[in-house]
């Protein structure tokens, strides 16, 4: 664990630096801290999965097999986007795709569902533990089915269910950003293809228009600034989230026509897509990205600072009208 953490801190100090003296810009600063990540959890996965199998031996598929390991981590928001920045937390969803009752085959045997919740404890205290070099990463495992509710880790049967029959728009809405981040290829195409499938579906525009609009004004009466002389990069009206939220609308009332769009789950790739199908004119694309990259520029030099995301009101004006006229134009007003 402490190895892990000052491989992590010698590369963020490394990173830091390239972005301050501006040798890497704002795109490669953010690959290159998801990499980071990814890396580390791929490591953090194998390191929690040995010795729990060493004890109880490994679960079983349906097919009868040995899975090996038939999880993967599902990395939302910032880190399925391909966004983190330096002090990003990391939205995890942990899925298994085990024989539901089945048992693992070594001389200690648990259920299935037994051995992968002790996987994710085990996942979530490598990364959370403070140490003394300090934590991993901030770990954030709401978005798993039913939230805090729900189980640490679901099976893949129960995560389609539950996104084809009970999930809200707004899961719909960060399933946009999902991708698999760490695990085997076997889990991975099984939860890319239930992904292709929930987002293709085709959708009542009324309804979904409703649903992302009560959403987006909750979040700003909740979590954005109150006056005019502040503005939250992220969360006010014409910051990063209204363009994120105009990408998810739009992913998911048009994926069912134009499938390409579930190509890639970073913002800036998705808006050119709709471009390329049509969807969006050319200028709108490069106005929504242009703002969308200077938004988080600020955000990183905030962050740099240890200081939260909220900037002088008299800043980013012409980036913040671009942005809701747009939003009004997309119908979203």
């Amino acid at each position: 664990m402490e190895v892990l953490r000052n491989f992590k801190q010698a590369h963020l100090l490394r990173v830091a630096a390239s972005e301050v003296t501006e040798v890497l810009p704002l795109m490669k600063v953010s690959d290159y801290l998801t990499w980071l990540a990814e890396s580390i959890l791929n490591q953090v996965v194998m390191l929690a999965w040995e010795p729990l199998v060493e004890r109880h031996g490994r679960p079983s598929r349906l097919d009868g097999q040995p899975c090996n390991p038939d999880f993967v981590v599902a990395g939302y928001g910032k880190l399925g986007g391909i966004e983190l920045g330096h002090n990003s937390d990391l939205d995890l969803v942990f899925l298994h795709d085990a024989a539901s009752g089945g048992m693992t085959d070594g001389d200690k045997p648990v259920s299935n569902e037994q051995f992968y919740a002790r996987l994710g404890q085990r996942i979530i205290h490598i990364l959370s533990t403070r140490t003394m070099s300090g934590q991993l990463y901030e770990v954030d495992m709401r978005l798993r089915p039913s939230g805090s509710a729900g189980l640490l880790v679901s099976s893949m049967d129960s995560f389609e269910k539950y996104q084809l029959n009970d999930a809200w728009t707004w899961e719909h809405q960060a399933l946009v950003r999902a991708r698999v981040v760490a695990g085997c290829n076997r889990a991975r195409a099984r939860f890319d293809a239930i992904r292709h499938q929930v987002l293709c579906l085709e959708r009542p525009l009324e309804k979904l228009r409703e649903d992302v609009l009560a959403m987006r004004d909750k979040m700003v009466d909740h979590l954005g600034e109150k006056g005019e002389d502040r503005f939250h990069l992220k969360q006010d009206p014409g910051g990063i989230v209204d363009i994120e939220f105009m990408v998810q609308y739009a992913a998911l009332a048009w994926s069912h026509q134009h499938p390409q769009l579930l190509r890639y789950t970073d913002n800036i790739r998705i808006l050119d897509g709709l471009e390329q199908a049509g969807l969006m004119t050319g200028d709108e694309v490069r106005l929504l990205q242009d703002a969308y990259k200077a938004y988080r520029a600020a955000a990183h030099r905030q962050s740099l600072q240890k200081l939260p995301g909220v900037v002088s009101g008299d800043q980013f004006h012409d980036e913040r009208r671009a942005v809701m006229r747009i939003w009004r134009e997309l119908g979203l007003s």
